[in-house]
């Protein structure tokens, strides 16, 4: 059996960006195209082959330790920041201001996408889910200054909206309007006892 199913989820790549300064702010740059190596985007300040360890895996690592870089794209649902620009009371949610990597349109709940699982594009293009990107100040701040008042509401607005993290598997080109196809892993869900579970932090 397969270890991972192609599912009949096809989605379309809406916007492709570049950070280049995360010390000054998370803005990233809009691209109409990119190439995607085995390190990430090249020229954007999240890639590399390896990281140093931030707060959200102290739990693993002291700060700063470095390893392997999962976390080279920020890969968001046009759709759920349409719906978290709804809850802000905004027109529109400029990826720009998210540190956006890469928006897709087209796949549904795409912030519970399953770890591990591959989107692909036409061309062959692979990208590996790391986890769920949990919504930080950051983006709240680059709200903030363009929309006074409306930044404070950002951590809560994209709960379970702020998109996924990801690797490339397989480097090539990355275009606007490019046709992407998601595979997801086939074991079922994990279902540990709850023995298991306490103390966990779950």
């Amino acid at each position: 059996m397969p270890c991972l199913v192609r599912t009949n989820c096809k989605g379309t790549i809406k916007w492709l960006g570049q950070v280049n300064a995360p010390e000054v702010n998370i803005r990233s740059k809009s691209l109409p195209n990119a190439l995607a190596t085995f390190e990430g985007i090249t020229g954007e300040a999240h890639s590399g082959n390896t990281r140093k360890s931030c707060v959200r895996v102290t739990m693993l690592h002291p700060k700063g330790t470095e390893i392997r870089n999962t976390r080279q794209l920020s890969v968001l649902s046009a759709e759920e920041n349409e719906e978290i620009a709804a809850l802000l009371k905004l027109e529109k949610l400029n990826p720009s201001w998210l540190g956006a990597s890469i928006v897709i349109a087209g796949i549904p709940d795409f912030t519970h996408i399953p770890p591990g699982s591959r989107l692909q594009t036409s061309a062959g293009t692979t990208l590996t889910v790391d986890l769920e990107n949990a919504p930080c100040n950051w983006p709240a701040k680059e709200i903030e200054a363009e929309h006074p008042g409306r930044g404070k509401g950002f951590k809560n607005a994209a709960n379970g909206r702020r998109g996924l993290t990801a690797w490339v598997e397989r480097p090539g080109p990355l275009s606007v309007g490019d046709s992407v196809t998601l595979f997801i892993p086939s074991q079922r869900v994990w279902e540990p006892n709850s023995e298991i579970m306490s103390g966990s932090g779950f």
